[in-house]
């Protein structure tokens, strides 16, 4: 075993079979990556994997085969190394040599005489795709769920030769958007089809006959059958689009994320430096990040995303949960349509929704319509597919229609009277099983159940916009929410394949509850008389995925005054309520244009002669954040602190360089300061022991 070899390696094993191909006079190398697992655990690189590859290319060329072809396991390519062993590694030569042990496996397929092909039949992402790109050519499965090189993401770079191979491939335009842009953007993932038109793969085929298909190409490429045709690479625009993708991360991350900028770095060195000179570059990068604070908050980040939301805290036994098969929504405005659009889409159930008018009514479900035929038009839907749905969704001003309904979901005005009184008119309605979920945001689901003669029934069910989006679910159980009506409400989630939380009825929740503390804090700046840019920009540091006010901009100042007054009366010593806030919200203008604060909305603000510096604003904020945290958890709001950072990663969007939130806070001694101790173990997220 490799010295490098973490003890609880998974081993991906490349197995190597001869399979005899129409039209060739000897047979291909068929190398298959396994890791002996389905497709829940995806194949991994670590060094042990990466040893297996070796032997397997080694056992390859010795048979002089027609080709040599890498594909996955059902589903799965590969996504990349196995990321559980880098805080493993012990100093930085240890990961130099992880570096070079992958890029010395992997060349050795683009080095090859004979030709070598990716068959990326799955997901194929990091460390998977750089092995495919290494390959002289590549065939590329339409349900292939995640095409991605999301290093940067974690704080890492592409360091097996992806810096190097895809912009030579692809142009340094698309490539800066796959290995930069496209992680920074909560991490998004590529299409087949988009993949494709990239250029990343030489030919889409279908998913059902993928493998035979890929062999009858490949066989069609060794004869000279089928000419592979790629467009000359443009190298003159190479400087200026990296010199634009540079100014654009100063704007918005001001210089934060430091793998972002070794990666531009990197993208740079592609255009003229030999390959071996590129991936000695990378590894250097590679072995430098390792060991941030950084990537320590990112693989915590990453591990929250991917494995604590899929396992909930604290939600009840899934066999309690109720089938759901057929979903009301109260309401036919923007939000509900939004809903009905989604439930319908994920469950495959009727959806039926209602409003005090036809008119609300009709213009609700034309809005799904609408959705549905953009969809199509853009080929992310078929034409069956779409019909299906349109049969699905449907409107009425009768709320009898709920009276079969296993789901009732309300969205509408945010007022805990409305709210009642839409309760207290559906439970003669509907069945007495039928689960009743509430959007609200920041009302009490307890008070909202508790005049009804089963509020056992009712459940917070809080999502954020724009809900086909955002992947936060938090669902809120009330004193009377019983394990059944909880159990409904998360395996529901899971069917919208969003990742639930479970929270305590408490004001706001988790998200709104911190974002309000976090923009009540710098709204109360500017209220003593600190300038709306200083403010604005106090938290740039951070690297924030958005600006205070473009936040403020986008929740709703009116949305934001309410949930505002909602909170301050429940926490008047930490919520205040500001005027300046209510004027803003009242004018209707936009607080920020173009990433510039609008003049006309500072001439409206009233403001005190005490402003402060970025500093203490930033500070300020920070330190309440810590607090809020700190009281939340005391509270039991929810389980642990882990639940309060997937909740801003997945619901606001906070960064995996900072872990979240908590990470950040204990890094910086804040937590300490503000809280009296660390909210996460030492080591937890970062490299403190």
């Amino acid at each position: 075993m490799s010295a490098l070899a973490a003890p609880n390696e998974v081993v991906t094993k490349a197995l190597l079979r001869q399979v005899n191909v129409p039209g060739l006079d000897r047979p291909a190398a068929l190398i298959t990556l396994d890791n002996g697992f389905d497709h829940t655990k995806p194949n991994t690189f670590g060094p042990g994997g990466l040893t297996s590859l070796d032997e397997a290319i080694t056992a390859a060329l010795a048979a002089n085969p027609a080709f040599i072809a890498v594909t996955g396991k059902p589903y799965i390519f590969c996504v990349g190394a196995d990321i559980t062993g880098l805080p493993l590694l012990a100093n930085r030569e240890q990961a130099l040599e992880i570096g070079r042990l992958g890029h010395r496996v992997f060349a050795r397929l683009k080095d090859s005489e004979i030709p070598t092909f990716a068959f990326v039949n799955g997901a194929a992402m990091g460390g998977g795709l750089e092995l495919a790109l290494h390959c002289h050519y590549r065939t590329l499965s339409a349900g292939a769920a995640a095409l991605a090189l999301p290093e940067v993401s974690l704080g890492l770079i592409p360091g097996w030769g992806g810096t190097q191979l895809l912009p030579n491939l692809i142009g340094i335009p698309a490539a800066t958007q796959v290995i930069i842009q496209n992680p920074l953007m909560q991490n998004k993932m590529l299409k087949p089809k988009q993949a494709a038109e990239m250029g990343i793969a030489d030919v889409l085929l279908e998913p059902a006959d993928f493998l035979e298909r890929s062999l009858e190409w490949a066989a069609g490429v060794v004869r000279g059958d089928v000419t592979v045709t790629r467009p000359e690479v443009d190298r003159d625009m190479w400087g200026g689009v990296l010199y634009f993708a540079r100014q654009t991360l100063d704007q918005r991350l001001h210089g934060a994320v430091p793998a972002a900028y070794k990666a531009l770095d990197l993208l740079e060195t592609a255009k003229d430096a030999d390959f071996a000179a590129g991936t000695a570059a990378e590894d250097e990068a590679l072995a430098d990040l390792v060991f941030s604070e950084e990537l320590r908050s990112g693989l915590y980040a990453f591990d929250l995303v991917q494995r604590r939301a899929k396992r909930p805290a604290g939600a009840p036994d899934k066999g309690l949960a109720r089938p759901v098969t057929k979903v009301g929504i109260v309401g036919a405005g923007l939000m509900a349509s939004q809903l009905a659009l989604l439930f319908a889409r994920r469950l495959q159930v009727p959806v039926v929704m209602t409003d005090l008018d036809q008119a609300r009514v009709d213009k609700g479900v034309a809005y799904v319509h609408q959705q549905i035929e953009k969809s199509v038009s853009k080929g992310r839907m078929d034409k069956g597919t779409a019909a299906k749905l349109y049969g699905l969704v449907s409107g009425s001003v009768d709320k009898s229609v709920f009276a079969d309904a296993d789901f009732v979901i309300e969205a509408v005005f945010e007022d805990l009277n409305v709210k009642k009184q839409v309760w207290a008119e559906l439970e003669k309605i509907v069945k007495p099983e039928a689960v009743l979920a509430t959007n609200t945001s920041s009302l009490s689901v307890t008070a909202m159940a508790e005049d009804l003669e089963h509020p056992e029934r009712v459940v917070g069910f809080h999502f954020f916009n724009p809900v086909a989006m955002m992947p936060l679910l938090e669902i809120v159980r009330g004193e009377k929410t019983d394990d059944v009506t909880l159990a409904t409400a998360f395996a529901v989630g899971k069917q919208l394949k969003k990742s639930s939380v479970l929270v305590k009825d408490a004001p706001a929740f988790v998200v709104n509850r911190l974002l309000t503390r976090f923009l009540g804090t710098v709204f109360a700046a500017v209220d003593q008389g600190t300038p709306l840019d200083v403010a604005n920009s106090a938290l740039d540091p951070l690297g924030l995925p958005m600006r205070p006010l473009a936040l403020l901009q986008l929740v709703g100042p009116a949305v934001a005054y309410h949930v505002g007054g909602t909170l301050h009366a429940a926490f008047p010593d930490r919520f205040g309520v500001s005027e300046n806030l209510k004027r803003i919200a009242d004018s209707g203008q936009p607080i920020v244009v173009d990433d510039e604060v609008n003049a006309e909305v500072a001439k409206l603000l009233v403001v005190g002669d005490q402003p402060l510096t970025a500093e203490q604003v930033r500070q300020n904020a920070l330190d309440a954040l810590a607090q809020e945290i700190r009281l939340m958890l005391d509270e039991g709001v929810v389980a642990e602190a882990q639940d309060i950072d997937l909740c801003m990663i997945l619901g606001a969007g906070w960064p995996f360089h900072l872990g979240g939130v908590t990470p950040y806070l204990d890094r910086t001694g804040t937590s300490e300061r503000v809280a009296g101790k660390r909210f996460l173990p030492r080591g937890a997220a970062s490299l403190s022991k």
